[in-house]
């Protein structure tokens, strides 16, 4: 497995202190306007996807489905996670950008 340059960025976001983790902390991060980015697990449930995909879409958030819940929890330190936030818009932009590569190039 190549060195996941996405997920590597999740981590230094996290030990940072810019990411928040786990439906209500995703969830209230979004709502109170601190996340710059939202990432939900593909295997978190359709619900979970569909929840998100909504309310980040009406708070004009960037959500983007990636990884698997194990990679997420694992690069951010801690248990498995279906989503998170990431709250630094400078980190955030960076993620995204590379999320963007990803979609163009598969």
């Amino acid at each position: 497995m190549k060195p996941d340059k996405i997920l590597s960025l999740l981590g230094i976001a996290a030990k940072s202190g810019n990411v928040v983790s786990g439906e209500f902390s995703t969830e209230k991060a979004v709502k109170e306007g601190r996340a710059n980015l939202v990432i939900v697990a593909a295997d978190a449930s359709d619900n979970t996807k569909k929840k998100f995909s909504n309310m980040t879409e009406f708070y004009r958030v960037a959500m983007y489905v990636y990884a698997d819940k194990d990679s997420l929890g694992h690069f951010i330190g801690k248990e498995f996670r279906a989503s998170l936030a990431v709250t630094n818009e400078g980190l955030a932009r960076s993620i995204e950008d590379k999320l963007k590569q990803l979609s163009t190039t598969e």
